[in-house]
This record gives structure tokens, C-alpha cells and sequence, in this order.
């Protein structure tokens, strides 16, 4: 520090969320640009203190740790509070001050019902200790004082402060603006009166001067403003990264301030560092939690007892002993209790079994824990590693130091009981979930520049669109200019769109947003606040670490995987919808070779089965005819990037294509399972162990060197392998043929225990869909209850399927899907707009006062704040009336009318009142409603179609069955039947167009993917940008289409390609659509439904007139009076509803004799309008 002539203390970092546009890797860059030796980050908060601490110190910069907070404090003399908070700059100068630092930042982001994270002075004075003040800038609390006029409060505040950081106070100047000179004399008078020290600081959000129109922008984007406003929040051009020659010249008039940041500096040389992983104690009720000594006993004594369970339960596996169970068990307690993580193998287990007791489905296990035997023994995981053959040393290697980590599946549903659980029995001061980042995406941050520029919207939305759509793998926008030829020249030739992408790439990568990691939590063995800063995610209110992921175990906190796996909710819920019915299932004894569940594997039926369920791994299955549970382990960990190579040659010699070569007597046994292709981790390390005596932890050894390919590593590896092999009576040449082979899939090798523990899930999930079909795709309905695309797809499997959809029923069905007979019911839940209030209003009433027995009694019944205008819509359309009212439109044509008389009925003070629906007046007389012609077949598909997301009643295509044959069109069934028998790879498909979704290549030329409808199934087609162009006019959603295919094979997937479009009948595009103009965009929702009325056909002798009520009580004179059906004249009788708030438009029939006795009789009324036409 020897040369330094200024240091910024005042840094931002992009963690200062929509704040700052510098990176944490370029703040370290511009120090070593500018030699600047130190450098202070003060975010408004911690998220990057650790990281920030470790990069610079890497690159030889002293890192000074601070935060800006906002203060909230009274008047102590006037006794009044501050009309806004104000901020202040604390920097921790040692560890005690870093451990205040972590306390405040925390307890601020911890306040209730705030907008802003904010402490008081007073927490501050108690946590002063290691810390310097800095009063904070423009925004500061003095600063905030003296532009008020009010020099003697910021005296007083100066000598509070300065009472409790004695020699750390320091009074900041900083130069942005000209308008700031008073207020800039009255600090110094004040520093100079005190004798207090001053410092010249520059708060930096941006790099240079030339970025501060890009942030600029940045600061538009949380408070969805414009540039254009010029009361928008706003940031000086100078705070950028100036160097230290700038700053000496800016405040050379007061050297003192440029010098006191080095002093500042000098005396802060404590930076937090990494720190080895702090085990929390296991708390046992029975067991002191504080001995080490007594967590090991108690993980040998629980140990044994589950292991004894576990053998009485499922026995030990085949070619095996006891002996051999009883040695690997204690020499796994022993590597563990060495390692000294007895405590978190009692904390993982407590949770799990704890979790089980109340019923709370988890998983079997994932990742290489399932390679350990204490873990089977203690209920952690659900399968025996040694009749698997899985190695403990893949999880836990004693010659490799490294935390355990065992990721836990949980019922998503009920995931919050067990971190709740978690909470209550460590302390909540202890655990906390973790925070994660979002980031400005390409697309995301081109619609953000684009709104603040105030850019026309479908001009940005065309531009997002070219950026081709992968969440997986997203494409950056600088990839996207390079490589999308549209966006390049579009950035080359139009100014504003270059301007659009230049401020987009300064933004691009930032962080968006903080929330909740959807796993991680940490325990730990004290207050959490001692080792990081805590935030509270106001979405979820729940507290989370301000590390991320990443920095929260570089911190010293142990994490545990705390995942929700939606498939074991399936699982239970089937299982409860087997023991309604009277058959009792314990789903962790199903026998593993069952016949049905291999059976449905050979054949590929495996849509909703775990892991399996895409069409390339369900034509994989068909191809490789799994014969036990070892195929099926072998499959999941083939069907990767990467071991996807392999599966030739797995295939061929599992179907004995290809003779087996075998290797050696000593590892054949090795490679038996998988038909002597190498796929497995596990069988790097056991071919290690056995052909060259290596240890398990050596082995594990090599295998990770295998993966990494250093070459000296590699070497070293290759002649103590042959070596080894040598002792073992194998010859150089082969050892050297067998080193080589298995370095080859090393790189490749995918852990077996993970692969095996999602097979069991995967086979349980196919145990019920082959033994229990009706509950299983009930259960996988249910748990998709309200996302039509995704029950759209599953019942289409149930077709397939032959098993039967029922209708949704108002007195039938439920919030859930349900086994009725040998059929599956509808949910109510699932019809689109039908929320959870109205199906429990609707149920609940039901269950109360029997079934409803007409309209009349349903609308009298539920209370219409819950069944409002869209749900009675969907539930119309869906059918649900239907036995109670077979004519949709009828009663969707008069909603309104029906809502309102609901209301009425309901009130009490209608009490006597005519109905005016019917011409009697007894209390259970049902409601007339005008005459209405019922809707065609094809319309109350559509209907269903648009809210239920499938056809129930009927399909489109069943009117074309003539059109079918004549055109030679095969059902999508048969034509993927014949694929798969090798018969053709072409044919002429037809369907009706459920949704579009357009993409677009690398090159920028679009193509898209139709999903169609047949009797037999939904499929998916691809159009690639020449048939768009040909066709585009016939691909709408709901148009009816025959097509030319081809089939295209890629990595065992069907995709259809396709060559002709044919229109099947041109007169059917308004019955289906109305309209097929389609633009650009991704069409992701189903076609729209046209909604039917009433066609009311006028002549050249006809009048239209309009009746507006304002009274209803003289409704029922009006309805009188016209003489329905005898007339030519239309008549519109409209009344606004004050319970609704809108104007009502009520059907009373098609035509009337609207004469001149009529309309003076109307005249006389009060509050009665009448208009000739339309009002």
C-alpha cells in the first residue's frame, strides 16, 4: 500500500440489485487498471461480501468490507420522526466488526411491513464496536438534517454518533453536484467546530462515463419507469470509477479528505475468508447434544437396530452373507465417525424418519449416498447397495476430504411441514433456506431497454423473437448478434435497435431479483447471524442467508438438500385412491421383477412414468426390452448427453447382436450386468479394486482423475494400475488394454447409485400404472389439477388407454379427479376459470343440502361471489350442467341474467316479488329462459375443448371419417405402430390444430411446432420455414388439416416432418376459428371459442330498440307487456346491477311487436330509458 494516493470506499456492486452495473470479477479489474491496492464495497446489503473478499485477495487487493443502510430515527429535540430514512456507510476494520456488520445487515432485511430494509440508531450504537462510520453522502443522515435547515439537529446527531464511535466517525464529502456547495460548507464548519475527521468518497454504480446512460436505464427497470420522465429516479453521471489522479484533483482544495481514505483503509486490513465446514450437533432428547462422543455411540446404536430391521424386512441379497453385510457396515461407521459426520448422518436421518411418521412421502434416495449401507440401515435411503453393488467410497472417501451430501426428495406439497420441522427442532435463529439470484436473460433485458426507451412493443417483441428459445441452455444476446443474421443486420442498419442491443448488452448478466432456493437449507451450530448476513424473501416470508448457494458453504455452513419431487406425490395419491377402494398397498415391498411393470416397460407404455416418459427413451425401452430392474438402472444412466454414445453398442450386446468380449476373469463379474459395456462410476472403482488392488478411496481416486484427463495425474494412475494388475498375474498388454478401455468410458461413467435409486421410483410409478391404471392416472390428473396443457396430454394417454373420461358434473365431481366405476370423473378444479373457492362453495353445499335438482336450485344454493361469471362460464361450456340443462347455450347466453336473479333470490328484501321468468309465481317453479337454439356438435367441442384442454363429448374429426378414407389418411396410432414394425417412414396424418409455437433457428428462419388431434391421440408435427411459407395461411389453431409426413429417427425420437399440407374443408375454418390471421408469436394457449349467441335476423320492416332499467322493480310490468314472438321489432332490455357493477343485458326472446301503446307506456316509466338502436 505503499503508493497509494486514494481509495474508493464508496463501491457498488451488481448485488445492489438494479442498482449498479458492475460485476464483482470488474470491480476487481478496474483495480488493477487503475493500481489501486484497496478498494471498499458498500452494497445496501452483503449478498457479495465473502465473494467480493476472496476474488480481490486472489489477485493481491486488499478488500474492505462495508454496507450502506438505510436509518430510521426521531428528532430527539423536536420530537418528531424523520419524513424519510436516511442511509449511512458502516466498515467493519476486524472480525468483531464484520460479525456486527453480518447482525445489522440482518436485522434490517428481518423488519416487518417495511419497504426498505432499514435499522435504527440505536441498534447501530450497540453493534458499533470494529466499525467505522461514515455519515453517509447526500443521502446521509446529516446531510438529510442540514438541507432541511436544521444545522443544529445535525450537530446533535454528530455528537451522538461521535459518543459511540470515538476516533471512527468520519464526515462524507462528495462532489456530484454544484447545487451541493452550502451544504458542503456547513459539513466542513462542523467537522472543523467537532474536530472530527473528514473523507472524500464517490459512491461508483457504473465502470466510466461513458456507461451512465446504460444504468441510467438500469434504474428505470424496478419502478417500471421511462426515461422520458424527468421525475424518475436518477443517479449523477459522475458516480462512476474514477482514478486517483481524478479524485486528488476533485478534492485537491482539502487534501486531508483524500488522505483519510487511505488512513481508512490502512486501518481495515481484516477480510473474512473461507472457512472449513462447521458441523452442527445432532439434538436427541435422550443424548447430551453437545458430546461428539455420544453422537457417535447413538449413530452405531440406531446403526444396528435399523439394520436389523431392514434384513428382517427384506433379507440380504442373492450370492451374499451376513458376514459380509457386518463387515461393510463397521468399516462404514468407522470412515464416518473418523470423519468426524456421525452428527449429520443423525440430523439427515431424524428428518427423514421423522417425516415418514407423519406420513410425508420420501424419496428413496439420490446421488452417490444411496451407495451406503449405514444410510439403508438408518431409513436415509431405500435401497441395499450391496445387492446393487454400490460403492460407499463414491460418497464418502476418506482419501479425498469432502462433505457428505445426501439431496432428499420430498413431497412437494408438504415440504414446508419438514423445514418447519427443522426449524422448531434447531432453533430458527440456526436454519435458514438459501438465497438465489435472478439474472437479466437475453430476451428478458431487451423487453426491459425497450419499455424504458419506450420503444414500440411488437417492434422489442420481434427482436426477443429472433432469439431462438432454449431454457436449458439460453443463448446469450452477443451469441445471438453473432449468430442470428437478422438481429446483426437489424443492429448494423437501424440506429434505434442498435441503441436497444448496446444498452441490452451492458445489462445482460445482471442480477434481477433475490429469492428462495428452491432445496437448499443450512443448520447451523450457532445463531446464524455469527457467520452470515440473513435476508427475508417478503414473497415466501421466509428467511434465507444473503450468500448464495456457493458462498454459503464457502462460509463454513453445512447445507442440506431439502427438494420437492412431484412424483412422489403421485405415487401417494394413487396409493390413496387404491385404499379407497378397498385394496390396501405398501408400495416399499412391490416385488421388482414384476411381470406387468416389465411388460409395460417392453412396450414403451410409459407416458407419466419417472424418467421415462419421453418418446425417446420410450422408444429406447422398445428397443432394448428391459428384462429386470439391473436394464432399467442401466437406461437411466445411458440416456444422458455423453453415455448416449454407448448405447449402440449396449444395445447390441444386450440383444446379442455381438459377441461379449470378456476382459478378465477377475472383472467380468464387474460388467456382467451391463452386457460388458462399462456405463457406471461404481464399476471404474471395483475394476480398480480387483484387477489392481487399489482401495476403494484410491479407486475413487482415479476415476475422478479418469474424468478430468490431467495428463501427470493420468501417468502417475496408468503405472500403478498396471503395476497393481501385474501383482495379480495380468500381463502389461492387457492391463494396458483393459487401463485404456476403462479410461475411455470413465469420462462418460454415470453414478450408479443415482441411477438405481431413480429407477426404484421409476418402477413403482409403472407398478401402479400397470396394476392400478384407473388410480394411477387418476392421481396424475389430480396432481396436475388446473393446468389444462398438462391434463390435455394425460388424457390423451388415457384414451390410448381405453380408459373412459366422465364429464365433469356439478353433482359428480370434485376438486380432484376421481375412480368412479371403471372410469376416471372430471375434476371441477380443472376447468379453466373454476378456481378452488368455487368448486369448495359448490361442493360443500352439495355435500350439505343433497344435489342440485335444477339451474333455478343451483344458482339459489351457491353463493355467486365464489361461482362468478367466469367460473358459471367454464362450468357451462365444460358440460358440467348438462344433466340438469342439455342446452349449453341457453343457459351461456344467459349468465347474467342468471347471476342476477341469484343475487335476487338471495337478497332477503325480495321477499313477495315476482319472478319475472315465469308466469306463476310459486317458489319452486323453475326459471324460463327465452327460447335459444342449442349449439352444434362442433361447437360444444370447441367449447370443451377451450376449458377442459380435451374433447370429452366427441371428437372434430369424427365428421371427416369419408374425407379419411378417400384421402388414404392413416390415425397417428397406426402410423407409429408401423414405424416401429419397420414398415414406412411416411404417411398422411390429419388432425385438428391445437396450438403453435413458433421458434427460431440459429440462422433466424423461423419454424414451429403444431400439436394436432386425431381420434386416436394428440401428436406433434414440425414445419420448417419453407412449408411456413407455403402453408402459412392453414396452420391456425383450430383448423381441420391433412398433411404429408416423414418421420425422422434422431436419438431414438420420433419427429415428424412435414412435406403437403391438404385442407380438409374449407367451409368448417369459421366454424372452427372465426379467424386465422396468425402472427409471429408462440401460440402456447388453446384456439379461442367463439361464444355462440343468439342470431337475431332483422328485415328491411324490423326497428331495434333498447329498454335501460335503473329500477328492477318494474321489471316484471315490462315483461309483460311484450308480447314475445308475434313481432318483427328487436328488443334490447338492459339493467345495471349494482351487486355486479355492470350493465346486464337480459335475452327475453327473438322478436316483438314493439308499437306506439308500448313505447308510451315504456316513456311513463320512471327511470326507464328507451333508444331507438343501439344506446
Amino acid at each position: 500500500m505503499s503508493n497509494m494516493d486514494y481509495i474508493h470506499l464508496r463501491v457498488r456492486s451488481s448485488y445492489s440489485l438494479l442498482e449498479s452495473s458492475i460485476h464483482i470479477e470488474k470491480i476487481r479489474d478496474l483495480c488493477l487498471d487503475n493500481e489501486m491496492p484497496a478498494l471498499g464495497l458498500t452494497d445496501n446489503n452483503l449478498f457479495g461480501a465473502l465473494e467480493f473478499s476472496e476474488k480481490l485477495a486472489d489477485s493481491g487487493i486488499q478488500p474492505i468490507i462495508g454496507t450502506t443502510l438505510n436509518v430510521y430515527d426521531k428528532d430527539q429535540n423536536a420530537g418528531e420522526k424523520l419524513l424519510n430514512y436516511t442511509t449511512i456507510c458502516l466498515i467493519s476494520n476486524s472480525l468483531y466488526g464484520y460479525k456486527n456488520l453480518l447482525k445489522l445487515s440482518s436485522s434490517a432485511y428481518q423488519k416487518q411491513n417495511s419497504l426498505l430494509p432499514f435499522v435504527s440508531l440505536q441498534e447501530v450504537f450497540e453493534l458499533n464496536q470494529g466499525l467505522f462510520f461514515l455519515t453517509g453522502g447526500a443521502k446521509g443522515i446529516v446531510n438529510q438534517s442540514l438541507r432541511r435547515n436544521k444545522k443544529d439537529l445535525a450537530v446533535s446527531q454528530l455528537k451522538l454518533i461521535n459518543k459511540n464511535f470515538q476516533g471512527r466517525l468520519f464526515i462524507e464529502l462528495q462532489r456530484y453536484d454544484d447545487n451541493e456547495t452550502n451544504i458542503e460548507n456547513n459539513l466542513i464548519d462542523i467537522a472543523y467546530d467537532m474536530n472530527l475527521p473528514i473523507v472524500a468518497t464517490n459512491d461508483i454504480f457504473f465502470s466510466s462515463k461513458e456507461d451512465h446512460e446504460a444504468n441510467d436505464i438500469l434504474q428505470c427497470i424496478p419502478s417500471s419507469d421511462v426515461l422520458s420522465n424527468p421525475n424518475r429516479k436518477k443517479i449523477s453521471p459522475e458516480c462512476f470509477f474514477k482514478n486517483q489522479k481524478d479524485m486528488k484533483e476533485l478534492f485537491s482544495d482539502i487534501p486531508e479528505a483524500i488522505e483519510n481514505s487511505i488512513l481508512i483503509a490502512k486501518r481495515c486490513l481484516y477480510r473474512p475468508e473461507t472457512l472449513a465446514p462447521i458441523l452442527p450437533k445432532y439434538i436427541s432428547k435422550e443424548k447430551n447434544k453437545d458430546s461428539s462422543s455420544n453422537e457417535n455411540d447413538l449413530l452405531r446404536e440406531l446403526t444396528h437396530i435399523g439394520f436389523r430391521e431392514r434384513i428382517n424386512k427384506f433379507g440380504i441379497a442373492e450370492n451374499s452373507n451376513s458376514s459380509e453385510y457386518q463387515e461393510r457396515l463397521n468399516n462404514e461407521l468407522s470412515i464416518i465417525i473418523d470423519m468426524d459426520y456421525s452428527g449429520y448422518f443423525l440430523i439427515v436421518a431424524d428428518i427423514i424418519n421423522w417425516s415418514k411418521k407423519n406420513s410425508i412421502p420420501v424419496g428413496p434416495g439420490r446421488g452417490s449416498g444411496a451407495g451406503s449401507l449405514v444410510a439403508w440401515s438408518l431409513g436415509i435411503t431405500d435401497l441395499d447397495p450391496i445387492k446393487f453393488n454400490l460403492v460407499f467410497e463414491r460418497f464418502l472417501n476418506p482419501h479425498r476430504v469432502s462433505m457428505p451430501d445426501f439431496d432428499i426428495d420430498f413431497c412437494p406439497i408438504r415440504r414446508d411441514e419438514v423445514i418447519n420441522y427443522i426449524k422448531e427442532k434447531y432453533g430458527k435463529k440456526r436454519v435458514a433456506q438459501i438465497i438465489t439470484f435472478g439474472k437479466l436473460q437475453a430476451r428478458a433485458v431487451i423487453r426491459d431497454v425497450g419499455r424504458v426507451m419506450e420503444l414500440p412493443y411488437s417492434q422489442v417483441d420481434n427482436i426477443c423473437r429472433l432469439i431462438p428459445n432454449n431454457p436449458a441452455n439460453p443463448m446469450t444476446l452477443t451469441e445471438a448478434i453473432s449468430e442470428v443474421k437478422e438481429i446483426k443486420s437489424l443492429k448494423e442498419t437501424d440506429e434505434t435497435i442498435n441503441s436497444l442491443l448496446t444498452f441490452s448488452l451492458s445489462l445482460e448478466g445482471l442480477y434481477r431479483h433475490a429469492s428462495t432456493h428452491a432445496a437448499g437449507i443450512v443448520i447451523s451450530d450457532g445463531n446464524l447471524e455469527d457467520y452470515v448476513p440473513l435476508y427475508m424473501d417478503q414473497k415466501t416470508n421466509s428467511l434465507v442467508t444473503q450468500f448464495n448457494m456457493k458462498w454459503v458453504e464457502e462460509a463454513g455452513l453445512v447445507k442440506f438438500d431439502i427438494l420437492g419431487l412431484k412424483t412422489l406425490s403421485v405415487i401417494s395419491e394413487c396409493c390413496k385412491q387404491i385404499e379407497n377402494n378397498g385394496v390396501s398397498i405398501d408400495i416399499s415391498t412391490i416385488q421388482l421383477d414384476d411381470e406387468n411393470t416389465l411388460n409395460l416397460f417392453k412396450e414403451g407404455s410409459t407416458s407419466g412414468v419417472f424418467q421415462f416418459e419421453s418418446s425417446g427413451m420410450r422408444d429406447l425401452l422398445i428397443k432394448a426390452k428391459p428384462n429386470n430392474f439391473e436394464d432399467l438402472i442401466a437406461l437411466i444412466a445411458l440416456f444422458r448427453p455423453g453415455p448416449m454414445e454407448n448405447i449402440p453398442q449396449y444395445l447390441a450386446a444386450k440383444n446379442s447382436e455381438v459377441e461379449i468380449e470378456e476382459l478378465h476373469e477377475l472383472i467380468n463379474p464387474i460388467i456382467a450386468d451391463t452386457y460388458g459395456v462399462i456405463i457406471y462410476q461404481e464399476q471404474v472403482i471395483q475394476i480398480a479394486q480387483r484387477l489392481a488392488s487399489y482401495s476403494a478411496g484410491e479407486a475413487d481416486l482415479l476415476r475422478r482423475a479418469m474424468g478430468k484427463k490431467i495428463k501427470s495425474e493420468m501417468d502417475a494412475q496408468r503405472d500403478k494400475f498396471i503395476a497393481g494388475a501385474n501383482s495379480n498375474g495380468v500381463d502389461k498388454v492387457k492391463a494396458e488394454l483393459i487401463f485404456d478401455l476403462v479410461d475411455k468410458f470413465a469420462g462418460y461413467g454415470f453414478n450408479k447409485a443415482h441411477s438405481a435409486a431413480y429407477a426404484l421410483i421409476s418402477f413403482q410409478t409403472a407398478f401402479l400404472k400397470a396394476n392400478h391404471p384407473l388410480a394411477f392416472m387418476s392421481a396424475l390428473l389430480t396432481l396436475d389439477v388446473g393446468n389444462i396443457d398438462k391434463v390435455s396430454n394425460i388424457i390423451s394417454e388415457i384414451k390410448r388407454m381405453n380408459i373412459k373420461i366422465l364429464p365433469p358434473s356439478i353433482n359428480s365431481s370434485g376438486h380432484d379427479f376421481r375412480i368412479e366405476g371403471e372410469s376416471i370423473r372430471f375434476s371441477l378444479a380443472s376447468i379453466k376459470n373454476v378456481g378452488s373457492q368455487a368448486v369448495a362453495n359448490i361442493s360443500h353445499e352439495r355435500e350439505k343440502n343433497g344435489v342440485f335438482k335444477s339451474i333455478k336450485d343451483f344458482i339459489t344454493r351457491v353463493d355467486a361471489h365464489f361461482v362468478n361469471k367466469r367460473a358459471f362460464e367454464g362450468l357451462i361450456m365444460a358440460g358440467a350442467f348438462d344433466e340438469i340443462e342439455i342446452n349449453r347455450a341457453l343457459l351461456f347466453n344467459n349468465v347474467d341474467l342468471l347471476l342476477m336473479e341469484s343475487n335476487r333470490i338471495r337478497r332477503k328484501n325480495i321477499e313477495g316479488q315476482i319472478d319475472i321468468f315465469s308466469e306463476h309465481e310459486e317458489e319452486n317453479q323453475e326459471i324460463r329462459l327465452p327460447n335459444t337454439k342449442e349449439w352444434s356438435e362442433i361447437e360444444k367441442l370447441k367449447g370443451e375443448f377451450e376449458f377442459l384442454g380435451a374433447y370429452l363429448s366427441g371428437h372434430p374429426m369424427e365428421k371427416y371419417s369419408n374425407d379419411m378414407i378417400n384421402h388414404k389418411v392413416s390415425t397417428y396410432t397406426e402410423f407409429i405402430h408401423n414405424i416401429k414394425t419397420k414398415k414406412y417412414k411416411q404417411a398422411r396424418l390429419a388432425g385438428v390444430i391445437q396450438n403453435r409455437v413458433n421458434r427460431r433457428g440459429k440462422t433466424g428462419r423461423m419454424y414451429s411446432f403444431i400439436k394436432l388431434s386425431d381420434i386416436s391421440q394428440e401428436f406433434e408435427t414440425m414445419f420448417f420455414s419453407d412449408m411456413i411459407d407455403k402453408y402459412n395461411d392453414l396452420i391456425f389453431t383450430g383448423n381441420v388439416i391433412i398433411i404429408k409426413v416423414d418421420a425422422d429417427i434422431q436419438a431414438d425420437a420420433v419427429r415428424l416432418r412435414v412435406t403437403e399440407v391438404i385442407q380438409a374443408n374449407i367451409n368448417e375454418k369459421v366454424l372452427m376459428n372465426g379467424s386465422h390471421e396468425i402472427s409471429s408469436q408462440s401460440t402456447d394457449e388453446p384456439f379461442e371459442v367463439d361464444k355462440p349467441e343468439v342470431n337475431l335476423i332483422k328485415n328491411e320492416y324490423s326497428d331495434e330498440y333498447t329498454i335501460k332499467l335503473a329500477n328492477i322493480d318494474i321489471l316484471d310490468d315490462i315483461a309483460k307487456r311484450l308480447k314475445s314472438g308475434r313481432g318483427t321489432d328487436i328488443v334490447n332490455l338492459i339493467f345495471y346491477d349494482t351487486n355486479l357493477k355492470k350493465d346486464i343485458k337480459l335475452g327475453i326472446g327473438d322478436s316483438f311487436n314493439f308499437d306506439s301503446e308500448l313505447k308510451t307506456y315504456l316513456q311513463s316509466l320512471p327511470g326507464v330509458e328507451l333508444f331507438n338502436k343501439q344506446p
